[in-house]
């Protein structure tokens, strides 16, 4: 039991630094906040309400994943390294897909 509130403790530490520290993140939490509840009306089963709220999550946590990976690269130096752009290139490519696929999702449950 206390590793499982030691390891709570320590996500809600990245979230509240996540937050405070990340305009992209801010940002996709403030339309989380909007869409989620517009995904509950909108959707016109569970699973339309489950697919619109998951692509919004996948986008959260996509955006989640980038930052520690930036926050690892940048905790060696501001010094530029190829491998290191790359790293970075590849996290961000990753948050892109991830909300190509929830414009997708949207589109093809509300369209």
């Amino acid at each position: 039991m206390h590793r499982l509130i030691q390891a709570t403790r320590c996500s809600l530490t990245g979230l509240r630094q996540a937050f405070k520290d990340e305009a992209a993140f801010r940002l996709e939490v403030y339309l989380a906040v909007v869409l989620i509840p517009l995904a509950i009306w909108l959707g016109s089963d569970g699973v339309e309400r489950a697919l619109l709220i998951g692509s919004i999550g996948l986008v959260l946590i996509t955006e989640l994943l980038n930052t520690g990976v930036e926050s690892a690269i940048d905790r060696f130096g501001p010094e530029k390294h190829p491998m290191s752009a790359k790293a970075k290139d590849v996290g961000s490519a990753a948050v892109f897909v991830s909300i190509a696929v929830a414009v997708l999702v949207w589109l093809v449950i509300l369209v």
